[in-house]
């Protein structure tokens, strides 16, 4: 049976590469490279033309847990479960989408920048939220104090978070995993710099351990 707990579908890991990946090409080398620095999953963002052939073939690498972000349609929900993902991440909260997540039998983890956000994901049944973008409302500070009147809520902060900003987020005990994309940052997409990728999803991993 397919879980729709985003923290079951994880399995454990502290550490979300988020990638929006300019080739079609890219998808099989780049999935190489995170499984072999050590990543358990990966969020491929709907971002670019070719992002649902790139989301299937990482998906079909099978050492990665892969889901879609940048679900703004219950339509591209739709498709990105069709092409692998186990997951689906939105930078905002929207019900159809859930309600087509829900429909699927995926997780779905929708974007919160507010109280009155988060109450209303809760009102859907969700208890994991993204918040975005994470360094721009105010860091781990502003975290702490969405978590404080929701204890029973996880937190997925993504958005300007990078390697050193990585262990403030993870600190604090509401945190689920911290989504990044320095680990694959653009400029390493763009001239294929699979090494490079690896080593900074190697340090990342180690740096996300307990």
């Amino acid at each position: 049976m397919t879980s729709t707990d985003p923290a079951a579908v994880l399995a454990g890991a502290r550490l979300l590469p988020v990638l929006t990946v300019p080739s079609t090409q890219a998808g099989g080398p780049l999935a190489d490279a995170l499984a072999a620095g050590g990543a358990r999953c990966a969020e491929v963002t709907l971002r670019t033309p070719g992002a649902e052939r790139v989301l299937r073939e990482m998906a079909a690498h099978g050492g990665l847990t892969v889901g879609a972000g940048t679900v703004l349609t219950p339509e591209q929900a739709e498709r990105a479960v069709a092409a692998g993902a186990r997951f689906v991440v939105s930078p905002g909260f929207d019900e159809e989408v859930v309600a087509k997540c829900r429909e699927l039998g995926v997780p779905v983890v929708p974007g919160v920048a507010t109280a009155t956000e988060l109450m209303r994901a809760l009102r859907a049944g969700l208890h994991t939220v993204k918040l975005f973008p994470a360094e721009p409302l105010g860091g781990p500070r502003t975290l702490r104090a969405l978590a404080a009147p929701f204890p029973g809520v996880r937190f997925v902060p993504t958005g300007g978070i990078d390697a050193s900003r990585m262990a403030a987020y993870l600190a604090e005990p509401a945190v689920l995993a911290v989504g990044g994309s320095w680990m694959a940052a653009p400029a390493l997409l763009e001239r294929g710099d699979h090494d490079e990728i690896r080593r900074l999803t190697a340090d990342a991993v180690d740096r996300s351990m307990p």
